[in-house]
């Protein structure tokens, strides 16, 4: 039975990772993000991002004392916490690319 409910929540990692990398590359990202987008990423972007946030942070710190050895703890810590962080609480909802919403039709200051 275990190895059944193993089987099947691996089954559906794998369905999820692939329909994620697909969804982008039909979208453009000059226009204002949909309903669809809002929603799918606040319903599974969003918490995923927190929980690779967390696990980011915890590796990060288990891996302090190489990092600071090898001298790359700022590029560790970018890319385990910094990054991650990111894209869960400054990217707009429903964007695909980091940063803050910039409407294209609003003139820059």
């Amino acid at each position: 039975m275990l190895n059944f409910i193993k089987s099947r929540a691996l089954t559906v990692l794998v369905v999820a990772a692939l329909g994620a990398t697909s969804v982008p590359a039909f979208a453009d990202p000059a226009d204002y993000p949909n309903d669809f987008a809002m929603a799918g990423d606040l319903l599974v972007a969003r918490p995923l991002g927190l929980v690779w946030t967390v696990a980011g942070s915890a590796i990060f710190v288990v891996s302090l004392p190489f990092t600071a050895i090898a001298g790359n703890v700022k590029g560790a810590a970018d890319t385990l916490v910094v990054g991650p962080a990111k894209e869960t609480f400054v990217r707009c909802l429903g964007c695909i690319n980091s940063g803050r919403y910039r409407d294209p039709n609003e003139v820059a200051h």
